[in-house]
């Protein structure tokens, strides 16, 4: 998202890094582009929640039930993102509202 950050990382091991940086500015990218979460603080925070998940998920072996056709046509990006955030919202309490 247009930011520059100077890293380290181990000796040959540039280009999984690289990789890291895509996956965590492309994550980020779709939460912008979905809508309503503007803050990049916010932002960064729901891309490394899902990342995060999505890790896990890979870990563990984990699949989330696939919905019916019909509910899976009408669930947008936007709406999960939404979701999410709303969720983040309720565990954060008070002291840290995304949205």
């Amino acid at each position: 998202m247009q930011q520059t950050y100077l890293l380290a990382c181990p000796e040959g091991q540039e280009a999984r890094l690289l990789e890291a940086v895509e996956r965590v500015d492309t994550a980020m990218t779709r939460i912008r582009d979905a809508g309503k979460v503007r803050a990049r603080e916010r932002i960064a925070v729901l891309a490394a929640l899902n990342l995060a998940f999505e890790l896990g998920d890979q870990i563990t072996g984990y699949a989330a039930p696939v919905p019916p056709a019909a509910e899976a046509a009408e669930t947008t990006d936007a709406a999960q993102w939404q979701e999410l955030a709303a969720r983040l919202d309720d565990a954060l309490g008070s002291d840290g509202q995304l949205l």
